[in-house]
């Protein structure tokens, strides 16, 4: 099962949210909640997690950031800049000093913004203006393993951002 795979990686992240007494907040999109459902396999994630959403419509996205529709005006999901406000959307509704979102298209079905089937991108911003982003391309349409490979691309930027800002 994919989350035993990703639980390794889960303790690592959370063990360095912890150490600096920080929180994060998700915006699962494409992935459908497997970001969040794999930090939530660390016991004790109540110290670390301050919670999240799957969003997975407008009205979703409308009720998870509180922006006003305007502020998403001329965006595509699927591309830096959609990832990015979400990403400091979610942070800053659920108060922590981190926000990770991914917003893509799964495939096997018409995305409603015609983003191609196989593309994800994901944000992570933290403290002190910190954002980074990685675009995913699997060129397929296998739903599954799709979603599968933009959760790992996502918690890959996590911890990479997390060792990239560690304090020594």
């Amino acid at each position: 099962m994919i989350l035993e795979e990703l639980h390794p990686q889960a303790l690592r992240i959370a063990t360095m949210l912890r150490e600096r007494g920080e929180k994060i907040a998700v915006a699962d999109g494409a992935t459908g909640g497997l970001i969040a459902a794999a930090l939530l396999t660390v016991p004790g994630a109540l110290e670390f997690y301050r919670g999240g959403g799957i969003v997975y419509s407008f009205r979703a996205r409308d009720v998870l950031f509180g922006l006003p529709r305007d502020a998403f005006a001329g965006m595509v999901s699927a591309t830096e800049e959609y990832a990015l406000i979400q990403a400091h959307a979610i942070r800053d509704n659920f108060r922590g000093q981190w926000g990770i979102a991914e917003s893509g298209s799964a495939g096997s079905s018409k995305h409603p913004l015609g983003v191609a089937s196989g593309r994800s991108c994901a944000a992570v911003v933290g403290p002190d203006g910190f954002e980074r982003v990685r675009l995913t391309a699997t060129d397929s349409d296998d739903r599954i393993a799709n979603m599968q490979a933009f959760t790992r691309a996502a918690l890959d930027l996590l911890e990479e951002s997390l060792v990239m800002t560690a304090r020594h």
